[in-house]
């Protein structure tokens, strides 16, 4: 297998490296969707340094893509090329508090990351609180929700690029805008710094159940969805054009808009990734019929699809 080939090679080329390499993976299981053909390869690296390595010992004609815990994404039913990398565990996952900065890994859900700034009493980020992703997610969406985003909190993000070099950019160097940020795409940031501000743990936390109890109230965070699918336009908001449009309850094979929030789309069971992008493409159509706003995907999709596959 293909697979197994590129497997030995990167061994051949890095012998040092501690972690783990799967040939041909399924990567259904780590979306949310629960959608998605395999990756030709999955690497989990060790720590910060075995990243490094593997990076800089790829051939750089080899594609490599970074998933997190798949929250925001739809892989495509063909899988994803190349090496697919999933950081995880103590390295990744850790946070430090000093005062009033945070520094988390990129693999820190942005609910822990909340929680364990409101247990500091430190305050500015409970908004991460109603946001159901990763760091890592988080520093190249500028996530935001309920009034917060990361632009407001970040300080400095650190990555290694595709070449194996550790690089820190500063905030202005992260070039943030509405849900996008300016970082050279080849990065894979494996660490956030934070500052917030002193607070009332009481108060925080009073906050974040806000939070928690307007995002159960709104959406359909119980179902096997991708989250806020679409961009709001200048002026406008993507689930009222949505609606508007007629596309509340819309279904497409497997894949429904939610009827609870539009902006959602849902896999009903038995959806494949093509149902549920067939089922946003044909929500914009509408929707640009209807108002003539152009709506832009929020969800990642990745991969390639079953035919190019």
């Amino acid at each position: 297998m293909a697979s197994m080939t590129l497997i030995d090679d990167i061994r051949g080329a890095a012998p040092a490296l501690r972690g783990r390499l799967l040939a041909n993976q399924s990567l259904a299981d780590l979306t949310w969707f629960r959608v998605g053909g395999p990756a030709e390869v999955l690497f989990s690296p060790a720590d910060e340094e075995d990243l490094a390595l593997m990076l800089g010992a790829l051939d750089p004609a080899i594609p490599v893509t970074v998933i997190g815990l798949g929250s925001n994404l739809i892989v495509r039913d063909g899988g994803i090329p190349g090496v697919t990398i999933r950081l995880g565990g103590r390295p990744f996952g850790s946070v430090e508090i000093d005062g009033d900065s945070i520094r988390a890994g990129t693999a820190v859900p942005d609910m822990r990351l909340a929680k364990s700034a409101a247990e500091a009493s430190v305050d500015g980020l409970a908004f991460y609180r109603g946001i159901p992703g990763s760091v890592g997610g988080a520093l190249r969406m500028n996530a935001g929700a309920h009034g917060g985003e990361t632009t407001d909190v970040l300080v400095e993000a650190r990555g290694i690029d595709r070449f194996g070099n550790l690089r820190t950019l500063t905030h202005a160097q992260m070039g943030f805008s509405y849900r996008h940020c300016s970082a050279p795409d080849d990065i894979i940031f494996t660490s956030a710094l934070y500052r917030g501000r002193p607070g009332n743990r009481e108060e925080i936390e009073a906050e974040m159940d806000r939070v928690t109890a307007a995002r159960e109230a709104a959406q359909p965070i119980r179902e096997r969805t991708g989250g806020s699918t679409f961009k709001n336009p200048d002026g406008a908001k993507a689930w009222q054009l949505i609606d508007a449009a007629g596309c509340r309850g819309l279904t497409y094979g497997g894949a429904q808009v939610s009827e609870m929030h539009c902006n959602f789309l849902i896999n009903r069971g038995g959806a494949t990734a093509a149902d549920i992008e067939g089922l946003g493409e044909e929500v914009r159509r509408r929707v640009r019929e209807t108002s003539g706003h152009e709506l832009h995907w929020e969800i990642k999709r990745i991969g390639v699809t079953a035919d190019a596959a």
